[in-house]
């Protein structure tokens, strides 16, 4: 599955049309939910033709989707530039699997703490969720399944404990968690921590404990195995 640039700046003609349509349509989703977002708020907040949106998409509903799969491949493009994207069948000795591991947190952190991008792709995705739709499935099923399923695997070969255990499965759904309640959290987070914004420096400091604590986990984890 393919995915838009994040930016339309780069594109020219009907792919910049394409791409500044589906950025649109993800904020304004996000914000309003698919109800309450007209065709003509999205073709003026991405300056294009009304049309253009049957042009590209057939309608409301296929701009839906693709707003779904831009999101897939944005995630599928961390993923992979975290060594995540290797053959499920891959050998790996549990350096590589935690190497792996520790990269995704990092990486996944960087983005959704620091991109402003994130801060439109959350509320899209849990706007979705709340009442699953086809747009949800295509999240669901082209990133949040393959990805939590990947990272069982790699918790196994870390840890020793089976990937399709309930306790394994808990807890790589609790590393999710902690990823995304910095974006869900932010201004709380900033808030309390009395910081002005929650830029590259405070994000590495986020990134910096949570790594530490990933690898404590890791080998409280690898103890019960031994």
């Amino acid at each position: 599955m393919s995915s838009l640039p994040t930016s339309a700046d780069t594109l020219s003609g009907p792919e910049h049309t394409r791409a500044a349509l589906v950025k649109t349509a993800l904020r304004l989703f996000g914000r309003q939910g698919f109800e309450g977002t007209s065709t003509r708020e999205i073709a003026a907040g991405a300056k294009a033709n009304i049309g253009s949106i049957a042009y590209h998409f057939g309608g409301k509903e296929g701009l839906r989707l693709a707003v779904a799969d831009h999101i897939v491949g944005i995630i599928q493009s961390i993923a992979a530039k975290a060594q995540l994207g290797m053959p499920a069948d891959a050998p790996l000795d549990p350096e590589a699997a935690e190497k792996a591991m520790t990269s995704m947190i990092e990486r996944m952190f960087s983005f959704f703490v620091t991109q402003p991008e994130a801060g439109e792709l959350v509320p899209f995705v849990l706007r979705e969720m709340s009442g699953p739709s086809p747009a949800f499935d295509r999240v669901y099923h082209g990133m949040m399944e393959p990805l939590h399923i990947r990272c069982c695997q790699l918790w196994e070969a870390a840890t020793g404990e089976p990937a399709d255990s309930d306790e394994t499965r808990i807890n790589v759904f609790m590393l999710i968690g902690q990823i995304l309640y910095f974006r869900l959290a932010r201004e709380a987070v900033r808030r309390r921590m009395g910081w002005t914004d929650i830029g590259r420096d405070e994000g590495a400091e986020i990134t910096r404990i949570a790594i530490g604590n990933f690898k404590t986990l890791l080998a409280a984890r690898k103890d019960r195995t031994r």
